[in-house]
């Protein structure tokens, strides 16, 4: 995996974590913020979140199946 991929991986961990504390905020099942606790918005906004780090995850992934084409002889 080259650091490209990896520094994409960690992007797309750390989305999808910060997506997961949005939604979970929103559905107020966890504390924190006084404007984002028991704020549905804040669901919404953490499931896209979420989906744009799986996708960032998923892309890395790609990349790193990829098949390095071969040099000439």
């Amino acid at each position: 995996m080259n650091s490209r991929n990896l520094v994409l991986a960690i992007v797309g961990v750390i989305l999808v974590l910060m997506g997961a504390v949005f939604a979970l905020q929103g559905a107020n099942v966890i504390g924190g913020s006084a404007l984002m606790s028991g704020n549905p918005t804040y669901i919404y906004v953490g499931a896209v979140v979420v989906v744009i780090g799986l996708l960032a995850l998923a892309w890395a992934y790609k990349q790193r199946a990829k098949p390095k084409p071969s040099a000439p002889a």
